[in-house]
């Protein structure tokens, strides 16, 4: 906790607060309904950080073959991505810090799941691909940030990608814990048309 403060003091930049360009019909959504659960404590970066440290609990049970109980924690990890996003745009909580590390922490979950569930039940390619656009896209974030010393936001296209691929592992684990193989069918479209849109996302942002 001392070294998190300690950071914090000395990177007030990354922490400061910046108002939203635009709100998001569903961000109105999530507010009326989720958010307003949450306790005032709880920022946007706390619960990225929290789908951070939660990341490995979930490999973990899926690695495990606790496919059940797996899918159900992936779901609901995966959804803080839409509540930290919401909270962050509906009450002007914007900071370079989530800016940075909210597609951090969507890489590291779907990361996980690619290498664990991709490379097993879909063809090689596929996994490569995925991961391969995944890497280019924090290179090319990390490129704008140290050389050019801009932070680029998620676009639209690049918010499709991750629900798409959120559906694609869950349909997977789907089929896993139903014995139900065409929803791996259904998986393997959903991962193709996220890698389209991934590259859509790339050229949006100038790749």
């Amino acid at each position: 906790m001392r070294r998190i403060n300690y950071f914090v003091q000395n990177h007030p930049d990354l922490f400061t607060y910046l108002p939203a360009d635009h709100v998001h019909p569903h961000d109105h959504f999530i507010a009326r309904t989720f958010l307003r659960f949450l306790p005032d404590s709880v920022t946007p970066n706390r619960i990225t950080m929290f789908r951070i440290l939660m990341t490995p609990f979930v490999f973990a049970l899926i690695m495990t073959g606790h496919y059940k109980i797996g899918m159900v924690a992936f779901l609901l990890v995966a959804f803080t991505d839409a509540l930290d996003g919401s909270l962050a745009r509906t009450k002007n909580m914007i900071t370079r810090f989530g800016i940075l590390f909210d597609p951090l922490a969507d890489k590291f979950l779907i990361g996980s799941m690619v290498l664990l569930l991709v490379f097993q039940y879909f063809p090689v390619w596929l996994g490569f691909t995925i991961l391969g656009l995944e890497i280019i896209f924090i290179l090319s974030a990390y490129i704008s940030n140290v050389r050019f010393k801009t932070v680029r936001m998620a676009n639209v296209w690049g918010k499709i990608k991750m629900v798409l691929q959120v559906l694609a592992v869950f349909s997977t684990l789907g089929a896993l814990v139903f014995n139900f193989p065409l929803l791996l069918t259904v998986a393997t479209g959903l991962f193709g048309l996220a890698i389209g849109f991934a590259i859509v996302s790339l050229f949006a942002h100038g790749i």
